[in-house]
C-alpha cells in the first residue's frame, strides 16, 4: 500500500542534482505544494522536466527564481520572461523539445523503451547531435527515453490504497510522468476512501507517497 507522508519526510527525499519530473501544463495540475516544499528545502542543481517553464512565481517558475535549476526540458518557455533572460546569460541551459516528443520520450521511459524514432525535428537543430534511422526509406530520429529521479505529481484524487484518477484537463502530464521516475510523490487535491477501479488512471503501483495536508485548491 502506498505510503502516506508529511512535509518533513517528503523534503528528506530530496537532493542536489536530482532529475525531476513536474506535472501540470502552464501551471494547470501542478503540484504547487510540493513545489513549495522543494523550494523551502533549498537543493539545487536540479533538472526539471516539464511541459513549461512555468510562470514567473508560480509553478516550477518558482524553483527557477530561486535559483536551484541548473537545466529544464520543456516543450515552450514563453510564459515565463524569466527563463529566457537566464538561458541569454548563461544561467540555465534549457533543451527545448517539440510537445508530443517531449510525452512519447516519458512514455518510452516507463515503457521500459530506449526511446521513440519520430520525423518532428528532422532538418532543424533538433536533430543537432541524433541518430538519424531509416525506416522503410523514411528517415526519423532516435529520440532517447527520458526518465527522472524524482517525479511530483499534482491534479489527483487519491484513494487509501494510492490509486488516481485525475481531475479534468488536470490529468495532462501528470499520468505519464507517474510511470517514469524512480519515485514518484503525488500532491492530491482530496483523499478519498476508494476509488471505481475503472476510474482508475494511475494504479497504486506506481505510486510512492502521498503527501497528506492542506489541499492545493
Amino acid at each position: 500500500m502506498t505510503n502516506f507522508i508529511d512535509e518533513l519526510k517528503f523534503k528528506k527525499l530530496l537532493k542536489d542534482g536530482m532529475k525531476i519530473h513536474v506535472g501540470g501544463f502552464l501551471t494547470n495540475g501542478s503540484p504547487e505544494n510540493l513545489i513549495d516544499l522543494v523550494v523551502e528545502s533549498g537543493i539545487k542543481d536540479l533538472t526539471i522536466i516539464c511541459n513549461d517553464g512555468g510562470y514567473e512565481g508560480n509553478g516550477v517558475g518558482k524553483m527557477i527564481d530561486n535559483n536551484q535549476v541548473s537545466k529544464l526540458i520543456a516543450s515552450h518557455i514563453g510564459t515565463n520572461p524569466n527563463v529566457g533572460r537566464l538561458m541569454n546569460e548563461d544561467k540555465l541551459v534549457v533543451e527545448l523539445v517539440p510537445q508530443g516528443t517531449l510525452v512519447e520520450r516519458i512514455r518510452a521511459f516507463g515503457a521500459g523503451l530506449g526511446g521513440i524514432l519520430t520525423p518532428t525535428g528532422l532538418n532543424t537543430i533538433v536533430a543537432e547531435g541524433k541518430q538519424i534511422i531509416k525506416v522503410k526509406d523514411k528517415e526519423y530520429l532516435l529520440e532517447e527515453a527520458l526518465g527522472a529521479d524524482l517525479a511530483l505529481i499534482g491534479g489527483a484524487i487519491a484513494d487509501n490504497f494510492g490509486n488516481l484518477k485525475y481531475l479534468q484537463t488536470m490529468r495532462n502530464f501528470n499520468s505519464m510522468m507517474a510511470t517514469a521516475a524512480e519515485v514518484v510523490v503525488v500532491e492530491p487535491i482530496k483523499i478519498i476512501e476508494e476509488i471505481d477501479p475503472e476510474n482508475v488512471i494511475t494504479p497504486h503501483p506506481f505510486v510512492d507517497y502521498v503527501l497528506v495536508g492542506e489541499p492545493n485548491e
